[in-house]
C-alpha cells in the first residue's frame, strides 16, 4: 500500500495546476480520493469533525446493496434454467446470472462516470462519489434482457438531465436511478414490460419449455388477483422481476445495514411500508381487492424502493415530520397506482418520483408550521 501511495505522490505534481496535465486535476483527484482518505483539514471557522464523509456513506450503501445484488445473480440463472426445463444448480445459476448482469453494471458505470468526469473537468470541480450508488442501482432496477444500448442511453439521460443540469451531486430534484428507469420505460416500453423481458433468453424464445410463464407476481396480481407464486417464494425472491428487486429478504438485510450504520432514515423507510399497507387494507375493506394487503410489500419494486430509493437523502424530505409525511404518501400512492391503473401494475417508480417533486414543498410547510407555533408561544409568554 505504501508503494501505491508513493506512486500517487510522485504523479501528483503532474496533475496539479501548473503541471503538464494540470487540466486533468479533477480526474486525478477522483482516483486519489477513491484509493486513499483525503488528508485535507479545515483551519478556520467552526466545523463538525466526523469520520464519515460522502465516500464512506456511498460505499456503505453499496455494501447494503450486495445481498440483493448477489441474490439477483443467482435468481437470474435460476429463472433461466427453470424456463429451459433444466433443474437449476446453485453455482451454475450464480455464474450464469453474474455473466448476464455484469455487462449491465459495466455499461452503467462507464457511461455514468464518463459523463460525470467530463462535467467535472469542464467546470473545474471535484468528482463526487454519488454515482457509486446510482451506477449500481440502475442495472438492479432493469430487466435482465434489456439491450445494453438502452441502459447506456437511459444512464446518460439520468446523469445529464436528472443531475448535472441541476448542478451535480446534492442538487438534483429527482432520484437519478429512477429517472433512468422511467426514461427506459416510457421510451422503450416493450423492453421494460411483458412476460418475456424478466427471464434471460426468453425474449428470443431460446428453448423455453411449454407452459412456462415469465409474468411477474405483480402482473399476475393486477390481472387475476393472484400472484401465481407462493408468498414464501415472493418473500425469498424466487420469482421473475428486475435484477435486484425480487428478494424482500435480501432487501431487508440491506435495510438493517443502512439503519444500523445510520445512513438511511428509519422514519422514511417505515412510513413507506405503513402507507402502502394502510392503502392496501383500505382497498381490501372497500372490496376493491380480495388478496391480502401485505402482498403489495413483497412483490414488485415496493420493498426495494422503500429501502434504497425513498430514503435518498438528496431527493427525500429533510425535516423529521416531513419524512413521515413523504414516506406515508409514497407508500399509499404506489398502492393506489397499482390498484386503480391495471395498465401500469408497478406504481413505486412513479410514486417516488412524484414525491421527490413534492418533498421540498412538504418541508417548507413543516418549517412554516414550526415557526408559527413558536410565534404563538412567544405571544402567550408575554
Amino acid at each position: 500500500m505504501s508503494a501505491l501511495r508513493n506512486l500517487v505522490d510522485k504523479l501528483k505534481p503532474t496533475f496539479t495546476k501548473g503541471g503538464k496535465l494540470g487540466f486533468l486535476e479533477s480526474t486525478f483527484d477522483a482516483f486519489e480520493t477513491f484509493l486513499f482518505v483525503p488528508d485535507t483539514t479545515t483551519s478556520k471557522g467552526a466545523h463538525i469533525r466526523d469520520c464519515n464523509d460522502m465516500k464512506r456513506t456511498m460505499i456503505m450503501v453499496v455494501v447494503a446493496l450486495m445481498p440483493a445484488l448477489l441474490f439477483g445473480f443467482y435468481n437470474t440463472g435460476y429463472m433461466h434454467f427453470l424456463s429451459q426445463g433444466v433443474q437449476p444448480e446453485f453455482w451454475a445459476s450464480l455464474w450464469f446470472g453474474f455473466l448476464k448482469v455484469l455487462p449491465l453494471i459495466v455499461v452503467s458505470y462507464v457511461v455514468g462516470l464518463g459523463i460525470e468526469f467530463a462535467f467535472a473537468q469542464f467546470r473545474g470541480h471535484e468528482v463526487n462519489e454519488g454515482f457509486l450508488v446510482s451506477g449500481l442501482l440502475i442495472p438492479m432496477i432493469m430487466p435482465v434482457d434489456i439491450p445494453l444500448w438502452m441502459v447506456a442511453l437511459s444512464t446518460a439521460f439520468a446523469v445529464v438531465f436528472g443531475k448535472e443540469v441541476f448542478g451535480g451531486t446534492g442538487m438534483n430534484v429527482f432520484n437519478p436511478a429512477l429517472l433512468a428507469r422511467a426514461f427506459a420505460f416510457f421510451a422503450y416500453t416493450p423492453s421494460m414490460s411483458g412476460a418475456t423481458v424478466w427471464i434471460a433468453g426468453m425474449t428470443s424464445g431460446e428453448g423455453v419449455v411449454d407452459g412456462f410463464s415469465g409474468a411477474t407476481a405483480l402482473e399476475n396480481l393486477s390481472t387475476t388477483g393472484r400472484m401465481g407464486y407462493s408468498a414464501m417464494d415472493a418473500f425469498l425472491g424466487f420469482i421473475p422481476g428486475c435484477v435486484g428487486e425480487t428478494s424482500t429478504l435480501a432487501i431487508l438485510i440491506g435495510a438493517a445495514i443502512l439503519l444500523f450504520t445510520g445512513v438511511a432514515s428509519w422514519r422514511t423507510m417505515v412510513s413507506v411500508f405503513v402507507g402502502g399497507l394502510a392503502m392496501g387494507y383500505l382497498f381490501q375493506a372497500l372490496g376493491v381487492t380480495t388478496y391480502p394487503a401485505w402482498w403489495h410489500l413483497i412483490v414488485g419494486g415496493f420493498a426495494f424502493g422503500a429501502v434504497f430509493m425513498a430514503t435518498d437523502p438528496v431527493t427525500s424530505a429533510q425535516t423529521d415530520k416531513g419524512k413521515y409525511i413523504v414516506g406515508l404518501m409514497t407508500g399509499a400512492l404506489a398502492v393506489l397506482i397499482r390498484v386503480v391503473n391495471p395498465a401500469y401494475p408497478e406504481g413505486m417508480m412513479l410514486s417516488i418520483l412524484f414525491m421527490n417533486a413534492l418533498a421540498p414543498l412538504v418541508d417548507y410547510y413543516v418549517v412554516e408550521a414550526n415557526i408559527s407555533r413558536r410565534k404563538k408561544r412567544v405571544k402567550l409568554a408575554k
